[in-house]
């Protein structure tokens, strides 16, 4: 069991209280400071994913943890006739919503505050679930996960975009160096929130990653589970099937 990691070391709220008041709090420069902080590779990562469901042609796709609403609004390029972006978050949602209409593409994309880990959706109703640097923030990653194969449909796939720790030196001294104590500081610079991008680097590093996180997908029941480790390691794209 990996550490639990929450964002206000002496708040008396639970995991997902903290972290709904986290994202709200840095909803508005979230967008600006994650492109500095991962020196905008995460949008290379957001279209693997998209290019990885593109072959399948799901009309149906629910992405958990949708935040500002990236990777919903690129995965309109699969073709999918309805996508529903979903987060715990009223203000990161907030943020997507307006770039949803900006882009004029309400009729597609659904955004919803909801929690992963009691979905409100119907057994089988999705084609596709996706998680882009989401399933860290779950309180039960288990009972996350749980949900997510509920709400597939039989052959639909999960894509899971997620940090991970390089394993090769210098790449591992190197990122534990860079999210350990710059990342931090880049983002008590550019948020008010000065807990945020602290919980965010370590709660990555303590993540159970590659083959770990692997177990835990087929453990709950997906099958054909790979990983694609993605620029040096330093984030991976999980694949995983409802039988």
């Amino acid at each position: 069991m990996a550490k639990k990691v929450t964002p206000y070391k002496d708040s008396q709220l639970g995991k997902k209280e903290q972290v709904t008041k986290m994202f709200d709090a840095i909803s508005t420069n979230y967008d600006g400071l994650n492109r500095v902080i991962s020196f905008g590779i995460d949008i290379k990562w957001r279209k693997r994913v998209v290019a990885l469901l593109k072959k399948e042609r799901p009309q149906a796709i629910l992405d958990i943890a949708t935040g500002t609403g990236d990777l919903a609004i690129a995965l309109v390029k699969t073709g999918a006739k309805r996508i529903v972006g979903l987060d715990i978050s009223p203000g990161m949602l907030a943020v997507g919503q307006d770039k949803v209409a900006q882009k004029k593409l309400d009729k597609t994309i659904e955004m919803v505050v909801g929690d992963s880990e009691q979905l409100s959706f119907e057994k089988d109703t999705f084609d596709a679930v996706t998680v882009s640097f989401g399933v860290r923030n779950f309180e039960n990653l288990e009972t996350g996960l749980a949900e997510i194969l509920r709400v597939l449909r039989p052959g639909g796939s999960l894509v899971v975009l997620e940090t991970s720790v390089p394993t090769k030196t210098p790449f591992k001294q190197g990122y534990r160096l860079y999210t350990k104590h710059i990342l931090p500081l880049i983002g008590k610079m550019f948020s008010k929130d000065d807990a945020a991008y602290g919980y965010l680097s370590e709660s990555a590093a303590v993540f159970p990653h590659g083959e770990a996180f692997n177990n835990i997908l087929r453990k709950t029941g997906f099958i054909e589970v790979v990983n694609k480790p993605q620029t040096l390691g330093v984030a991976s794209i999980y694949v995983a099937k409802k039988g």
